[in-house]
């Protein structure tokens, strides 16, 4: 799971490692273990990157500012590395000098990489090597982009940056990771994984990088090319729980998708007699709101939190989630003492969030009753294209039935968000959807 950015200056007067940095501010959310920047200054690549948040590891001014160049890419991703060098986005120098960065999972990587001689430890290494030998054997970047998007089977977004100062962006045909385009004045040269990077930096948000196409910006020119037939499977998790509110993914606004998804929980699972409605932060909070007001039942404010916007779930180790958890969810008494109380979140994973949660209101903070509502289906299976949901052993919903989870987790009862609830919510036919976290059947396999 990660976020991406790539921004082409036309004029050398630009300095883009800034703009590099506050758009992976805004994509913080995609990935919190790794963050890193590369620009072009017209001679050469130049990159720093390393473990931790977009602010730690940019925190010394004289970092950004030894990034010179006008045109730049960036990347933040939630897979731990501990070698600075296999950390988006990755830099090859032979046998022609790219950096690239994407997000999504490359299923043929292995056998590819034993088939044209490369020497990698992950697809993102993979993709980078198989770039820079693609672009040796054709010599043009979009040549080397089309052989590479023939060969390689799986679900990604990527952009490439040359050694020439060329830039080159691709989405894979069934475009299940989001990408989309922007510009500054006239011309297209803002790409990122999510529309909120257009606002952040002030850029015009244009349209989404349509499955199977690919940009290409040089000096003189941008180039757009069909390269694979599209065959649309967008992913639903983007639009209960990773994109931002802000966002506007194929041709939907997450928040619009988000309060028809509490709609739908009150159309479907309404509770009687309740006294205020309490979304977690902060995914679920347009659930609550819609939820809130379809049922006229009073919304609270039943949360603070501490420090850190920290997203617990994609966190690698069980105790980092719980922590994140008990920082993001410090309850307010005053609102949940004695009350009917509707908690609704985005999801329920392994169930541990879920039962800390309503153990507290309910043993610490005094409520009445605790009747929780989730606005997503049950996540049955783990996702093969990089979307951070775990073994499917681990996944509560696997084992168990909602009466039972209501029983496990303490809540005086509990329901999932039925999967057309979720497709009429986000607006999009079910074929052109990727629903297989919820179905366990992916479109690539």
């Amino acid at each position: 799971m990660g976020g991406i950015v790539g921004i082409y200056g036309f004029s050398k007067e630009w300095r883009m490692a800034r703009f590099i940095y506050y758009s992976l501010l805004a994509l913080q959310h995609r990935g919190q273990e790794n963050c890193g920047i590369v620009t072009f200054n017209g001679e050469s690549l130049s990159y720093h990157k390393n473990v931790g948040l977009v602010d730690q590891v940019f925190s010394e001014p004289e970092t950004i500012e030894n990034l010179q160049g006008w045109i730049g890419i960036g990347s933040v991703t939630s897979i731990p590395q501990k070698d600075p060098s296999k950390i988006q986005p990755i830099v090859v120098w032979e046998p022609k000098p790219v950096a690239l960065c994407y997000d999504g999972k490359i299923l043929n990587f292995r056998e590819l990489a034993e088939k044209e001689g490369i020497n990698c430890e992950d697809d993102a290494e993979f993709l980078a090597k198989l770039f820079s030998l693609e672009l040796e054997r054709t010599g043009k970047a979009v040549e080397a982009i089309v052989s590479l998007m023939g060969k390689v089977k799986g679900a990604y977004s990527l952009i490439a940056l040359t050694g020439s100062g060329e830039m080159v962006v691709a989405r894979d045909s069934y475009g299940v990771k989001p990408l989309t385009i922007g510009s500054f004045g006239f011309d297209y040269g803002v790409v990122a994984s999510e529309s909120c990077v257009m606002d952040v930096i002030g850029a015009d948000f244009k349209n989404d990088v349509q499955p199977g196409e690919i940009y290409f910006f040089d000096a003189y020119s941008i180039e757009r090319k069909q390269v694979l037939k599209p065959n649309p499977r967008f992913c639903a998790f983007e639009y209960v729980y990773y994109a931002r509110p802000d966002s506007i993914i194929n041709g939907k606004s997450i928040y619009e998708v988000r309060m028809k998804i509490g709609e739908k929980l009150a159309e479907e699972h309404k509770v009687n007699r309740s006294e205020v409605v309490l979304g977690v932060p902060e995914t679920a909070i347009p659930f609550a709101v819609a939820y809130s007001n379809k049922t006229k039942t009073p919304m609270g404010i039943g949360f603070v939190q501490t420090g850190r916007r920290i997203r617990s779930a994609i966190k690698p180790t069980e105790f980092e989630r719980i922590v994140g958890v008990q920082l993001k969810l410090n309850p307010i008494r005053a609102a949940i003492a004695g009350k009917r109380v509707v908690l609704i979140d985005d999801s329920v994973v392994r169930g541990t969030t879920t039962k800390n949660t309503v153990n507290l209101m309910r043993n610490k903070m005094g409520a009445k009753e605790v009747h929780v509502r989730i606005g997503s289906p049950r996540l049955i299976a783990q996702c093969p294209f990089g979307t951070d949901v775990p073994p499917k052993d681990e996944l509560i919903a696997v084992h168990l039935n909602a009466e039972e989870v209501s029983k496990v987790v303490g809540a005086d009862t509990f329901y999932w968000l039925s999967l057309k609830g979720l497709v009429e919510a986000i607006g999009i036919p079910r074929k052109n959807l990727c629903l297989g976290c919820f179905t366990g059947k992916y479109p690539i396999s």
